[in-house]
């Protein structure tokens, strides 16, 4: 297995350098490893560990400065810089302190805080060290001292692979400094008690700790044994299986009683049925039986399927009911959209629509088609969307796929994460309509959209399969802090 998927723990400069890499998006490993006889798990799930935050505070205590021990130019003045001696700046830490808590105990990251705040150069130094030498996941610096801004810079870049660094409004004098503004490998938030930024920045330190921690399980039919092999930058396990064995699983399962109650049962959840008979709604539920079987198998956490040519045994209907309970599913074996769903599901909380792009080129919209959309795109506890069962489009036989609408004005945003290519797409945008079939073609679910501020719609083009979320702009911005975070390209309107 490659060290990059064991656990292994990466230097800073390490970290720079496997980031900055340009090549081959997966590093192959020689582990094979025997399929399991059904029923028996092959692989154990991955251990998850939380992710691991080190938070420090920079200013002087109100004494330090009155007797001139602030080590700046403005010590002789005895002079509070900005944000001036108003502030309260231990009350400010409280709050904060309180408030990152809080936002830490909801993502399940585990927060440390430094015991004081830190000013001299002596603490900055030996801080560095520590925190360096206990390895986090990411520090997080509040900065309310103007003249510590170089030092926030150095904690940032030499404590941790990536860190937060918020900047207090009024904190700064003139333009923020340009050290930490243009960074690359850290999220800098310059605002007024911006408590949704923190919480972006921690999202993604949750997102990349726990993709460097999944599975994802590949199905194809081109494939003779199962392997194991890495994605290079997320660091996401990926093994491959042979179809074979996911048919053998279908074909064992028995569409008894019970099963044909259970696809009566989500048939009832239907706003209607289309030309698709009882037959093709058991078979249907069969499929996501045996996808959840293989799932526990492999103990993964994601899963494509090379689905298309499947006939009765596609899996559209279960990568619905999956991709809405935040178990990542992706049509066609692509890689690219099952990341994108695993990243998405870390920095959302939620599912979302692997599509097929297309262009209304007189109207400048944007058009999304495919069989697998979830009708809990706002998370499990989230609402249901009205839904519609109608035949796969393609080819015999009709089995089962969903027609799900989507709320017109309701904001989206469309990413995607291109792996070798060390770049993350994000657009925002809001929904127009499910347009009919017909007059519209695609497939069984359509959303038309209008992309915000784009001249050309076709510009936001990259590649098939990018993924539809549920979002606004805000949301959005948690693939920004990614980006920053990790050094990745990010393309988009955010």
């Amino acid at each position: 297995m490659c060290d990059s998927c064991s656990g292994k723990k990466l230097g800073r400069r390490e970290f720079l350098v496997l980031n900055g890499a340009v090549g081959a998006s997966l590093l192959m490993a020689d582990l094979a490893v025997q399929a399991a006889p059904a029923g028996e798990a092959a692989m154990q799930p991955r251990v998850k560990q939380q992710a691991r935050v080190i938070a420090v505070f920079l200013y002087p205590p109100a004494d330090v400065v009155n007797e001139g021990k602030m080590e700046d130019s403005w010590a002789p003045n005895h002079w509070f810089t900005w944000p001036g001696n108003q502030f309260e700046p231990e009350a400010q830490q409280k709050k904060f302190t309180d408030k990152i808590r809080q936002l830490a105990e909801a993502l399940d990251i585990k927060v440390q805080f430094a015991p004081q705040a830190i000013y001299k150069r002596t603490d900055v130094d030996e801080f560095i060290a520590k925190t360096k030498q206990s390895a986090p996941d990411a520090v997080l610096v509040v900065n309310f001292w103007n003249t510590l801004s170089k030092v926030a810079f150095e904690i940032a870049t030499q404590s941790a692979p990536t860190a937060i660094v918020y900047h207090a409004l009024g904190s700064n004098h003139q333009l923020p400094p340009e050290s930490l503004r243009l960074a690359e490998g850290l999220y800098y938030i310059h605002s007024i008690e911006n408590f949704a930024e923190i919480e972006r920045g921690l999202r993604a330190v949750r997102a990349r700790k726990m993709l460097a921690q999944s599975r994802l399980l590949r199905v194809a039919g081109n494939v003779k044994a199962v392997s194991v092999e890495c994605e290079k930058f997320l660091e996401t396990e990926i093994v491959s299986v042979p179809a074979d064995e996911l048919n053998a699983m279908f074909d064992a399962i028995v569409p008894d009683e019970a099963l044909k109650r259970e696809a009566a049962d989500f048939k009832q959840q239907a706003v209607r049925v289309a030309d698709v008979t009882d037959e093709y709604m058991v078979e249907a539920l069969r499929a996501h039986h045996a996808v959840r079987q293989i799932v526990d198998r492999y103990g993964a956490d994601a899963i494509t399927i090379e689905c298309l040519m499947l006939k009765h045994r596609k899996p559209c209907v279960s990568f619905a009911i999956n991709n809405g309970s935040l178990l990542p599913s992706g049509c066609e074996n692509h890689l690219d959209a099952t990341l994108t769903l695993m990243l998405g599901r870390w920095l959302l909380d939620r599912g979302g629509f692997q599509h097929n792009p297309e262009f209304d080129t007189s109207e400048n919209r944007y058009f999304g088609s495919h069989c697998t959309c979830a009708w809990k795109m706002q998370g499990p506890d989230g609402p249901s969307r009205p839904f519609a069962v109608r035949p796969f489009f393609h080819q015999l036989p009709k089995t089962a796929a969903l027609d799900v609408q989507w709320t017109p004005n309701e904001p989206i945003l469309i990413a995607k994460y291109l792996s070798g290519a060390d770049t993350l797409n994000c657009w925002t945008g809001k929904v127009i309509e499910s347009p009919t079939s017909p007059p519209v073609g695609g497939c069984a679910t359509r959303v038309l959209a209008e992309i915000d501020g784009v001249s050309d719609v076709c510009g936001i083009y990259a590649g098939p399969h990018p993924v539809m979320f549920c979002g606004d702009r805000g949301d959005a911005r948690r693939f920004k802090a990614f980006a920053k975070m990790y050094r990745l390209k990010l393309s988009g309107n955010i």
